[in-house]
């Protein structure tokens, strides 16, 4: 009987074999099945070892916030640090940082969010130690003691060391320069007497002396040569800069300053020179207060256009001696050199002082009047101008009643 149906069972009773071909392959589907599943279990496994890996780096960098690296104590040596015009907070950090001051930028920020005073800091040059804490850097820099290589010029001052009436010295503006770069380390220091090398054998165009006043500067005597060049102001010097540098630097702020005060082009309308202006404006500087600027400028331009007189400035006989008084002697008046006003025509050779923005205007534009005579008369410095000697010794009369000198 046909069995095209496969319903009947072989001789046997068996139901009927498979072909060795359909066997092969369905061995060979079960080997794939396995494989796939160990597969599929190991990329598991992987999944979940990534992802257990970054939990537990998620967990440590939670861990980690807030914490910063900052050393201990009050620090070691000596580091000077420069606090920029402008800076932040932050910048102030970042450069202490650089410097090994702090140990980190926020060991710095986070202990100065605590003092409202940080904010006060100026720019210039600060004295810092080597791996302090946050803590103590921050008190530090806002310390006196921190602050270094500043100086203050002030109208009216001179480059050279000044008599005192007790018989000792006031520095002078080139000796203030020479201790500004001292640190506690002495073997950093420029010496008084190497500012005034300096000051006195540098080439004057490279240190930044205005074009117009070089060569009034050049014919001066070397110790002379920058005098009423270093306008008043701030200046701070980096501790340990060689003189020439920390001059360049002083007179090159200088020179803007001159300029901010209308130099040169002040000058003009004055038939002076700049130079002589600075020089007219450093004797109205050192002859009267403020308020009495513009006449003691006429007074100057009144005897210096009369080929009959003299200046006779008691000032310029003091400078080469050193003197910071307007009162003279005799034989001082009576010594002979370029500076004695008593015996010269004119201006004297160079300025005699520093000068302040005030006295240039008033050098620039002297008051209207007839006086050739002024003498302090009042105790407060304020002075009486005349025309007439008479009318001067009257005020002279008066001013020592008054006990004005």
């Amino acid at each position: 009987m046909s069995d095209d149906l496969g319903l009947f069972a072989d001789d046997a009773g068996e139901p009927p074999r498979r072909s060795r071909r359909e066997a092969r392959e369905q061995r060979a589907q079960l080997r794939r099945r396995k494989r796939r599943g160990s597969v599929t279990a190991l990329a598991g496994l992987l999944v979940l070892l990534l992802v257990g890996g970054g939990v537990v780096y998620g967990a440590m960098q939670i861990l980690q916030i807030g914490s910063y690296d900052d050393y201990e104590g009050a620090g070691t040596g000596e580091v000077v640090v420069e606090v920029s015009s402008g800076d932040t907070v932050s910048h102030i950090a970042q450069t202490l940082s650089k410097a090994d001051v702090v140990a980190s930028s926020t060991a710095f920020t986070k202990a100065a969010a605590e003092n409202k005073q940080i904010n006060s800091i100026q720019p210039g040059f600060y004295l810092m130690k080597s791996k302090m804490s946050g803590s103590a850097a921050v008190g530090h820099i806002l310390s006196a003691e921190a602050k270094t290589g500043r100086i203050e010029v002030r109208g009216g001052q001179r480059l050279e060391d000044q008599l005192s009436p007790d018989g000792g010295k006031t520095p002078g503006i080139l000796t203030k320069l020479a201790e500004a770069t001292c640190t506690g380390d002495e073997s950093q220091c420029t010496t008084s007497e190497q500012m005034h090398a300096a000051a006195g054998s540098a080439d004057l165009a490279s240190l930044g002396v205005p074009e117009w006043a070089i060569e009034g500067a050049s014919k001066a005597e070397p110790e002379r040569r920058l005098e009423g060049l270093i306008m008043p102001g701030i200046y701070d010097v980096k501790p340990g800069e060689p003189p020439e540098e920390v001059l360049r630097q002083v007179v090159t702020k200088s020179a803007a300053l001159l300029e901010a005060a209308g130099l040169p082009q002040a000058a003009d309308s004055t038939g002076r020179t700049p130079y002589e202006l600075l020089t007219i404006a450093s004797l109205v500087q050192s002859e009267g207060i403020e308020r009495d600027f513009d006449k003691v400028s006429r007074v100057i331009y009144n005897r210096t256009t009369d080929p009959q007189m003299r200046l006779q400035f008691d000032s310029t006989i003091n400078y080469p001696l050193d003197k910071p008084t307007l009162l003279t002697k005799s034989e001082d008046r009576q010594r002979p050199g370029p500076y004695n006003s008593y015996q010269n025509y004119g201006l004297p050779p160079t300025p005699i002082s520093t000068v302040s923005k005030a006295a240039v205007t008033a050098a620039e534009k002297p008051a209207d009047g007839t006086w050739v005579y002024f003498v302090k008369c009042y105790p407060d410095g304020t002075s009486c101008f005349a025309t007439t000697m008479a009318e001067h010794d009257r005020y002279i009369t008066e001013a020592q009643q008054r006990g004005a000198f």
